[in-house]
């Protein structure tokens, strides 16, 4: 009997990799257009998303800009769709392919297998040659796995406790340091929890590309008391990381309740009519966490360290 993985052997190409994050991050950043555009495609790329709807039948317009200058649009349509399972698409444009990503949860990590899957032995041959898709895959996945990493790596550094309190948290390109100096001579006083604590702090991540010097000095967080006891938060979210920064996803009003309940209270009630941009969970940082947009556009962050339900 023949093995269809062997009739298909020379015109496929599969990765996988055990990201270090939970499954519903990983499925969160995979699924939404305001974490798959700061990620997806080689390195130097950069992305417009015009429409995402993962479901099956869904389309998905993207329109990949190469460093260069030059733009790829792409179009595929979602053929299978598994919460936090799979995820199938067809890419219906030029080159034509099937893929296939499936995501198996071990704990606070998840095992990623991503296959492509062309149309003819010719075709995935030029594809190779001309674009590099073996090689851009691999870049794919790095990207995705230095992204997740990033975004544990911020909300880790939070100044979470058991009692409740709000803060405003500040998302910079790259000038966190400059902008708290500046506010810390407005208000006065000295930053709170650890001080400055910055990228190159962090301890590197076994088979994790280097972060360059410069990444290196930037901030991870920071925290300034400003009045009546209110905390200004920040962190640097530079281009060099994958994220882009602009008005509307620059702020966030962190609220840290001091129950479960409470929290989810506040998260459903806010995120009513709004968008939630990723659901209330457990974290294995130890935090009850969630986010979202509410109805008039204002984005909220959830932070909570009860110890119990």
């Amino acid at each position: 009997m023949t093995n269809p993985q062997n009739s298909t052997a020379d015109r496929e190409i599969t990765i996988s990799r055990l990201l270090n994050a939970p499954i519903d991050l990983v499925w969160e950043v995979w699924t939404q257009p305001e974490h798959i555009k700061n990620w997806w495609g080689p390195n130097g790329f950069s992305n417009t998303i015009s429409k995402m709807d993962v479901v099956k039948g869904g389309e998905w317009d993207l329109v990949m800009h190469g460093p260069d200058g030059t733009d790829y649009k792409n179009k595929s349509i979602f053929k299978e769709v598994i919460l936090h399972k799979k995820i199938v698409y067809e890419h219906v444009s030029a080159p034509k392919f099937i893929a296939t990503i499936d995501f198996e949860p071990r704990g606070n990590q998840t095992f990623l297998s991503w296959n492509m899957l062309f149309e003819t032995k010719e075709q995935f041959i030029q594809v190779v040659k001309t674009f590099k898709a073996d090689e851009g895959l691999k870049q794919n996945v790095e990207k995705l796995n230095h992204y997740l990493e990033t975004r544990l790596s911020i909300h880790k550094q939070l100044k979470i406790n058991q009692m409740a309190r709000v803060s405003t948290y500040l998302n910079f390109p790259g000038n966190t340091e400059e902008a708290f100096n500046f506010y810390k001579s407005v208000f006065g006083g000295e930053f709170g929890g650890g001080g400055i604590q910055r990228f190159g702090d962090i301890p590197a991540v076994e088979g994790h590309p280097p972060l360059s010097d410069a990444d290196k000095k930037l901030i991870i967080h920071v925290e300034l008391p400003i009045l009546g006891g209110h905390v200004l938060m920040a962190t640097d979210a530079p281009a060099s990381m994958g994220f882009t920064v602009e008005k509307g996803n620059n702020m966030h009003i962190n609220l840290e309740p001091d129950t479960k309940a409470e929290t989810k209270r506040l998260f459903d009630a806010l995120s009513k009519d709004g968008k939630v941009t990723m659901e209330l969970a457990d974290m294995f940082w130890g935090a009850y966490y969630g986010s979202c947009t509410d109805k008039y556009g204002i984005n909220w962050m959830f932070n909570c360290t009860e110890a119990k339900s």
